[in-house]
């Protein structure tokens, strides 16, 4: 089958091995994880490193890197103003609770991927007694906000079932 086209190829073809190549410094950008950027505010037991971000690689609406949390470690009650987050648990067993009291709780371990929306009020634990918890965090911005917020969390929270609607619950 052939293949048809109907603009000429006058149009300029860069030489790569040019030191003033397009892209070759504005590209793709490589961050070895042994490179991170622990220059990030953390809380006790929490320890966040900055991979992607405007200082590092120029991005403008992305912040990405990892967070360790020690054994039986949490934040206190934060959202994240106008900024959508995905948190991704390498290791360990991730337990959020949100709500305006903290109210829901849902459970993650390994490969599953946690989001949380603009302003929900949130706290992230480490539900294990003993292993350390492991997580990459993405946010749809360069800028790292955080809002603490001073909640009197329930003392019970309501377990939710995470359920998207292509997989709804008793589904086959």
């Amino acid at each position: 089958m052939g293949h048809d086209h109907d603009h000429d190829h006058d149009h300029p073809h860069h030489d790569a091995t040019s030191p003033d190549a397009p892209w070759k410094h504005d590209g793709v950008r490589v961050v070895p994880g042994n490179q991170l950027d622990d220059n990030v505010p953390s809380t006790p037991g929490m320890d966040r490193k900055a991979a992607i971000n405007f200082a590092r690689v120029g991005a403008q609406k992305l912040w990405a890197g990892t967070v360790t949390i020690d054994a039986d470690a949490k934040t206190g009650a934060h959202h994240h103003g106008p900024l959508e987050s995905v948190i991704y648990v390498v290791k360990g067993r991730a337990r959020m609770r949100w709500g305006d009291k903290l109210e829901f709780t849902a459970e993650a371990g390994p490969g599953d991927f946690i989001y949380v929306p603009p302003y929900v009020p949130h706290q992230e634990i480490n539900a294990s007694p003993t292993e350390t918890l492991e997580c990459v965090l993405c946010r749809s911005d360069g800028q790292a906000v955080a809002v603490n917020l001073d909640i009197e969390p329930v003392e019970k929270p309501e377990q939710v079932l995470w359920i998207d609607p292509t997989h709804p619950a008793g589904g086959v």
